[in-house]
């Protein structure tokens, strides 16, 4: 199987005609000055030249920025920069991210002649009250309609959703996440808002009217939509910001985050918590009071099965008394995984008359 890899090319903020409460995009993607097609090249090159294997799949992705709301010179000339890459067998394909309100045929007819294969919008909301209060500028009837239009045009639709937006509930954001479903999405990314310096939302959370999640309610709230998106098959692409020098913990002085969720973990802790709750279900499913069980699963769900600085195993110890042998195993599929009890407090108690 070829590796997936993903060269980011960040275009912040150009083109953009909101500034939404949430949004200083030059604070999160970490870039602030215009790229040209000299970038492009240079990001291409740079990346290309620390791929460690080949026969990989390689594409260019454009970050940050409403790309379609850009000039249309300047979006020509960061596609063909890209596409030069892709006509010399170097580079498969590229990947824009934009809003769904600068989405035409017109604009879908010169993506498509550039190669471009996946197309995220950034939704947040399906709640129109929501994105109004928001700042997005957008509506949910224009999220409906570039997606269509997007499959339509044969792209590979994403999806971008925020959870802890102002107002917003855990039912606004489940029904956000249902709403997108119906719209067949192949990816999605889900991001707990964070308060950023210099935005509108600092303001609202420095005068008391707005009050962000917790790292414990953002991680609950994204479990269940996250599990919405797995039943459906819909591959989560990123939970949580990436974690930067200037989005990072609060605390830090150079950090970018006034307040909010953030955890440099927060993927694993929503992973882990999906993880922990299938495994107390099934533990429960025993006829028995179960002391210890044995679980096996391919190498790559182990330490999400394990949690953060071991914290689902400490749990079951703690709160169910049951403790958890992991093994991996690549014959077994990843998501799923074999549990085994090895020993229950009947035997426990067997053991102890035995040796009187």
């Amino acid at each position: 199987m070829k590796k997936e890899y993903i060269i980011p090319i960040f275009v912040p903020h150009l083109g953009c005609p909101h500034t939404c409460v949430f949004c200083n995009q030059a604070k999160i993607s970490g870039e602030q000055r215009q790229v040209r097609a000299k970038d492009v090249k240079e990001t291409i090159e740079y990346y290309l030249k620390n791929f460690k294997t080949e026969h990989n799949e390689i594409e260019v992705a454009f970050f940050g920025g409403s790309f379609t709301a850009i000039d249309i010179d300047l979006q020509k000339e960061l596609l063909e920069a890209a596409y030069e890459y892709i006509e010399q067998g170097k580079v498969d394909s590229i990947r824009i991210s934009t809003r769904p309100d600068y989405i035409d045929k017109n604009i879908l007819k010169m993506l498509k002649k550039y190669k471009v294969k996946t197309i995220e919008l950034g939704v947040q909301s399906t709640n129109d009250y929501i994105l109004k209060i928001s700042q997005r500028g957008h509506t949910f009837q224009d999220v409906k309609k570039a997606s269509r239009l997007i499959r339509l045009y044969g792209f590979r639709l994403g999806h971008q959703m925020m959870v802890g937006l102002p107002e917003s509930t855990k039912l606004d954001e489940l029904k956000t996440a249902k709403d997108l479903i119906k719209l067949k999405p192949k990816i999605v990314r889900i991001y707990p808002v964070l308060v950023i310096k210099g935005t509108e939302l600092e303001e609202q959370y420095n005068n008391g009217t707005y009050e962000p999640l917790s790292v414990t309610q953002a991680v609950e709230r994204c479990k269940e939509i996250a599990d919405l998106f797995n039943r459906k098959k819909i591959k989560i692409i990123r939970i949580g910001l990436q974690n930067t020098e200037e989005i990072t913990d609060p605390n830090d002085k150079n950090s970018e985050v006034v307040a909010g969720p953030f955890h440099p973990a927060f993927r694993q802790l929503v992973e882990a918590g999906l993880w922990y709750d299938t495994i107390v279900e099934r533990i429960k499913q025993f006829n028995v009071k179960v002391k210890e069980v044995e679980i096996k699963a391919n190498p790559e769900d182990i330490n999400n099965i394990i949690g953060h600085k071991k914290e689902n195993i400490e749990k079951l110890r703690d709160i169910y008394e049951v403790d958890v042998i992991v093994k991996a195993d690549e014959a077994i599929k990843q998501g799923k995984f074999e549990i085994e009890i090895k020993k229950t407090y009947d035997d426990i108690l067997k053991e102890k008359i035995g040796a009187k």
